[in-house]
């Protein structure tokens, strides 16, 4: 079987309920040093863009889903606020991420050049610039369809944007916050499921997206039958976890430390230009 025939996971873009709570833990994490263990993490994760754009590479199916996974909708959002309807949207997100493939145009991203989103929104303006007349020709629906991607979800995930107010390049970025937040919140869920946490999780994540600020630690504490110290103890571990989780979600496209920082910090800029 070659590597064509494989399909990458389906990316579910539904929301999360209460989606823009997770901004409150990011900007709990951004104020909150790294330790030296997740510095030393952070250095070498740039390989992930490396091995997706590799065939070859043992890791190249995974590290193109999760690419796609955090960049498909955030390019989609741009498209849908550049005034295309959400059909052309849905078509050019496809057969952009077949020509990257096609012309394995991911191994010339560069760490030293910038930012690897930067690097992606560039290459689908130059790709729009370029294939509009080719791709409307082009009977609907008869496009390739390299990747499962689910547009209906992204469509009604993409109506909850405050687009008005904001250009498609912050729209792009907000997406792309969004997003990331989004699957580190479920990424810490699921981590909480696999100890059996999973039902205590459910209880406690509103203190990591403020979704629960009202509530006190001692009333939590009744509701759960734990002890208040209990409660501040599992509310910290989470915060912890959570942390790592960002940094690791964000290291996969950066290489060094103080590019880490640098994402964490257009991320929050990207969340705040939105209230």
């Amino acid at each position: 079987m070659t590597e064509k025939s494989e399909k990458p996971k389906i990316y579910n873009s539904s929301p999360i309920r209460g989606a823009d709570r997770p901004a409150a833990a990011a900007r709990a994490f951004a104020r909150t040093s790294p330790s030296p263990k997740m510095a030393r993490f952070a250095t070498t994760h740039w390989s992930v863009v490396r091995a997706a754009g590799h065939p070859a590479s043992a890791n190249y199916r995974q590290a193109l889903e999760t690419l796609c996974r955090t960049y498909w909708f955030p390019l989609y959002a741009y498209m849908r606020r550049h005034g295309y309807d959400r059909h052309d949207a849905e078509d050019y997100t496809q057969e952009f991420f077949a020509r990257l493939l096609d012309k394995h145009a991911l191994q010339v991203a560069d760490p030293k050049q910038g930012r690897f989103r930067s690097f992606l929104l560039g290459a689908l303006k130059h790709f729009l610039a370029n294939e509009r007349d080719r791709i409307r020709a082009k009977k609907r629906g008869g496009g390739r369809r390299t990747l499962s991607l689910d547009f209906e979800e992204a469509e009604g995930k993409y109506t909850l944007e405050p687009v008005e107010r904001l250009t498609p390049e912050k729209v792009f970025e907000r997406s792309w916050a969004m997003t990331v937040l989004q699957q580190v919140m479920a990424q810490l869920q699921a981590a909480m499921a696999s100890t059996g946490k999973g039902k205590p999780f459910e209880h406690l994540k509103g203190y990591l997206t403020g979704d629960i600020a009202c509530i006190s630690y001692s009333e939590m504490a009744a509701k759960l039958g734990m002890t208040e110290g209990a409660i501040k103890v599992a509310v910290h571990r989470l915060r912890k976890r959570y942390r790592q989780l960002l940094r690791e979600e964000i290291a996969q496209t950066v290489s060094s430390e103080e590019q880490i920082q640098q994402e964490i910090r257009d991320l929050l800029t990207a969340l705040a230009d939105c209230r």
